[in-house]
């Protein structure tokens, strides 16, 4: 059971997301800022940010889902 449950998490496509939103939320502060203390802390910010959209996007998708 561990073994298809592992699998399961390996291969789920949402862990494309992680670097997506590290990539996307450092490239955004850097263009923001010069300082790296100050690029960390708004990527930091705008990540949280980018989870938090991406999460009420998918309570909505739910939401519907289990309506319909």
């Amino acid at each position: 059971m561990n073994g298809l449950l592992f699998a399961a998490v390996a291969t789920n496509p949402l862990w494309y997301a992680l670097p997506l939103i590290v990539v996307v939320s450092l490239v955004y502060a850097a263009t923001r800022h010069e300082d790296a203390v100050s690029i960390l802390t708004h990527a930091l910010r705008i990540g949280v940010w980018i989870v938090g959209f991406m999460l009420s996007v998918f309570a909505v998708l739910s939401l519907i889902s289990w309506l319909v």
